[in-house]
């Protein structure tokens, strides 16, 4: 079977537009409204029947990832600034440093929908259906 693209062709696409590739968004800066970096995308979470990203994992806190936190933020917070090659997240860290939060260690309960539900309230957002 053979693809629409080329080999040639694959490796000259550049990532632009509104798409990119989850191993791409791992490691990208996230900046405040201010400018100021708050840390970068640890991972992203993936919902498992419908393929939409739910939230992006931002670390930041410690040094040289020890005693770094892990922040579900959900992913419509983020908007991607160009200018900045990062996203921008217009929450006050006040409010970040109080937020639901994991380190390093942990696994959080993904599976259970109340875990989701508590990081959507917090952050006031609506379930999309």
């Amino acid at each position: 079977m053979s693809s629409t693209l080329g080999q040639h062709e694959m490796a000259s696409v550049e990532v632009s537009g509104d798409n990119i590739e989850a191993s791409r968004v791992s490691g990208t800066s996230v900046y405040d409204i201010q400018g100021e970096k708050l840390g970068s995308i640890e991972d992203v979470v993936l919902g498992k029947r419908d393929g939409r990203v739910k939230y992006a994992i931002l670390s930041f806190g410690g040094f040289l990832g020890i005693g770094e936190e892990h922040y579900p933020l959900p992913w419509e917070t983020l908007k991607y600034d160009e200018r900045q090659g990062g996203y921008v997240v217009g929450i006050p860290i006040e409010q970040l440093k109080g937020a639901p939060n994991y380190n390093r260690s942990a696994r959080p309960a993904w599976d259970d929908p109340d875990y989701g539900r508590g990081i959507d309230d917090y952050y006031g957002m609506r379930p999309v259906l």
